[in-house]
């Protein structure tokens, strides 16, 4: 490991797609990270297989970058607001905060959120106007919005005391250049990590002498050293071999200290000792949580748990009970369920969950339906078949025993032209618009305050009314009065009435009552949805119809039949899409929807 005199532990936080994955990859390339031999990978903190195909940072991850004497410890965060609880536990182990604004969107709700949390724990912050070669930035404006940002957290979290001289940097990460000054581009990113090495981002100034005390904020695991515990020593060292005790929720555990690991560029290094400030891996103990205590002395006093924000929204998840399961992947019973909800819900404090009277049903909770569909993708990855509910919000009483639900400001960044329809389909659902902003002479910015379960399934519905061109980010409000009922999707299902393999002829005859989720040639069963029906109620059809052949000629030929192209089935779509009385089925190779009452003369095709 590279020797060094200073430590500093930062995290670079921003909205989603403003540029922060792409900036760390150049402060690692220009600080010397990476030898003549290594190849240069894009995104590389981005190492899941799940963000490098959505282009999204799903899990905080460290680094480490040596520069001028100094080491610094970089979290690369999440950007999207479902993530929030991992931006929260990487500000646990910071003291500085480097934070990512575009030059053209300026602040959207992360911003505001990941703002808010470093000033109440007291971070120092140094703002980076990122993409300022856009054609379309707008730099002092942006600036001007953060400075007035900053005021009114400062003003709205009562904090007297905070220093709001905070510096500006101009970025462009995917030229690979920072400067002090807009006007004068640079041609490296040397600015940039002189600015982090400076004394601006304090050393921690941790007591080395007193107990060990060490605050759990990730969990991994290593096939050679079993499992391991990550998080910054607040106080007293850490050596290899020593004797300490896990202080947990509910319990102690005595435990030998068998490896210590710490970040060293992209990958980790192994020291006999370290000290209070540094980030460690430390194995030897097994069965830890996110929040737990490590010291060396029994009778201490663990360090106050992580809490976060608590979870919004709520999906049931099932063993799969469809007439295919088991065909396509392995069959996941009741027990493997809850072992796997049990592992997510340990690696990460913002999710929950809980059983239900059905033993082959879980709910499984957390901040936005895109966390969801992740933990339920890599459970997909794995082989497993199972079956998903649509997410619903959760509900709470407040002292009077009214009924109240969590609401959202939406931020919507949208072609001009597509103001009116974004508008008609958030009202019904029960959006109020609340302001709206010319960007440019052709984009607008909207603001709604909104229930959290009217966003759910609209993402795609917006994605077409922008063709594609609109950016929608929400931040979270709190619970507020119950806004009333709404129809979960607009229009009913086309549901098929029999078992067999779906027909060209017969989906060709079924066009005309809406659009289609399947192709020809797959299997079908009674209660299987296959499309959207134009109508509001439900509809059942055979779609696995042949055409009778007969000896009689004609004077035509046969029609071609040409079905149009189906959207592709992800599992984002298909939770946007169902209904509250209909299941996604999930196999490792396909993404079904399904009635949860199968048989047609059981179920009712009005919907409610």
């Amino acid at each position: 490991m590279t020797p060094y005199k200073f430590l500093k532990n930062i995290a670079v936080v921003a909205h989603v797609d403003h540029g922060k994955t792409t900036l760390v990859d150049g402060l690692l390339q220009q600080s010397g990270t990476y030898s003549d031999r290594d190849e240069v990978v894009e995104r590389v903190m981005d190492s899941g297989d799940i963000e490098k195909e959505r282009g999204i940072t799903i899990k905080a991850k460290n680094c480490a970058i040596f520069w001028n004497d100094c080491k610094i410890n970089l979290l690369d965060t999440p950007g999207h607001a479902d993530f929030g609880g991992e931006v929260e536990r990487s500000l646990m182990m910071v003291d500085g905060v480097l934070l990512l604004v575009d030059a053209a969107e300026g602040c959207l709700p992360q911003t505001r959120f990941v703002l808010s949390k470093a000033m109440q724990r007291g971070i120092k912050i140094g703002v980076v106007v990122n993409k300022v070669d856009r054609p379309d930035a707008r730099i002092d404006e942006v600036k001007g919005e953060i400075e007035d940002l900053l005021l009114e957290l400062a003003s709205f979290l009562d904090i007297g005391d905070f220093d709001l001289d905070i510096p500006f940097l101009y970025a462009s990460g995917k030229d690979g250049w920072a400067s002090l000054d807009q006007e004068e581009p640079t041609k490296d990113l040397k600015v940039l990590l002189d600015f982090m090495a400076s004394d601006y981002y304090p050393v921690p100034t941790f007591d080395k002498t007193g107990d060990l005390k060490l605050l759990i904020t990730n969990l991994s695991y290593s096939s050679y050293l079993g499992a391991l515990s990550i998080g910054r020593i607040e106080q007293g060292s850490v050596k290899k071999h020593m004797q300490a005790t896990l202080l947990g929720k509910d319990k102690k555990k005595n435990f030998k200290v068998s490896a210590i690991q710490v970040y060293d560029k992209l990958g980790t290094t192994e020291v006999d000792n370290a000290q209070a400030g540094e980030i460690v891996i430390l194995a030897g103990v097994e069965e830890t949580q996110i929040g737990d205590t490590i010291s060396d002395n029994k009778e201490a006093e663990p360090i106050e748990r992580i809490e976060v924000e608590p979870p919004t929204v709520g999906v049931f998840v099932s063993v799969s009970t469809s007439p295919l399961s088991g065909q396509e992947g392995e069959y996941l019973t009741s027990r493997k369920l809850e072992e796997f909800l049990e592992d997510s819900c340990r690696h990460n404090v913002s999710l929950k969950y809980s059983g239900t009277d059905d033993p082959k049903v879980y709910k499984l909770m957390g901040r936005g339906e895109l966390q969801l569909a992740i933990v339920f993708e890599e459970l997909r990855r794995e082989g497993f078949e199972f079956m998903l509910s649509r997410p619903e919000v959760l509900f709470l009483e407040d002292e009077e025993g009214n009924k109240t639900e969590p609401y959202e400001k939406l931020v919507l960044d949208i072609p001009a032209e597509s103001t009116g329809a974004v508008t008609e389909k958030l009202a019904q659902r029960k959006g109020l618009m609340e302001g709206v902003i010319p960007i440019g002479d052709f984009r607008t910015r909207m603001e709604f305050i909104i229930p959290s379960r009217g966003l759910i399934g609209y993402r795609s519905r917006f994605l077409t009314d922008t063709r594609g061109e609109g950016i929608m980010s929400s931040e979270y409000l709190g619970y507020r009065p119950y806004a009333g009922d709404m129809l979960a999707r607009q229009n009913g299902a086309i549901v098929a009435d029999r078992a067999g393999k779906l027909t060209p002829y017969a989906l060709f005859n079924l066009l005309s009552l809406g659009k289609q989720f399947v192709k020809p040639g797959e299997k079908c069963y009674e209660g299987n949805v296959i499309g959207e029906y134009t109508k509001t109620n439900d509809t059942n059809v055979n779609a696995v119809r042949e055409k009778h052949l007969s000896s009689m000629r004609t004077a035509g030929k046969d029609v071609n039949i040409i079905l149009p192209p189906i959207q592709s089935r992800t599992l984002d779509w298909a939770l946007d899409w169902i209904d509250v009385d209909e299941w996604v089925e999930v196999t490792p190779t396909s993404i079904r929807i399904r009635k949860k009452i199968l048989e047609a003369n059981k179920r009712s095709v009005v919907r409610k």
